[in-house]
């Protein structure tokens, strides 16, 4: 079979659920009432170094 190929008896034989009733998941149920704090430890300067270097390294 080449690229781009397919069998069309199976695109007859595909079972799709289209039971468009369910509810789903309620978005309300997954709410975050905390915080988040990133405690990154290095300055721009030295990130940005470290961005040049992983860049040449892939060169």
């Amino acid at each position: 079979m080449g690229f781009g190929s397919y069998d069309e008896s199976e695109q007859e034989n595909q079972d799709f659920d289209t039971d468009l009733d369910d509810d789903g998941v309620a978005t309300s149920q997954a709410d975050h009432g905390g915080d988040v704090e990133f405690e990154i430890g290095a300055s721009n300067d030295e990130l940005l170094d470290r961005l040049k270097d992983i860049k040449d390294e892939g060169e």
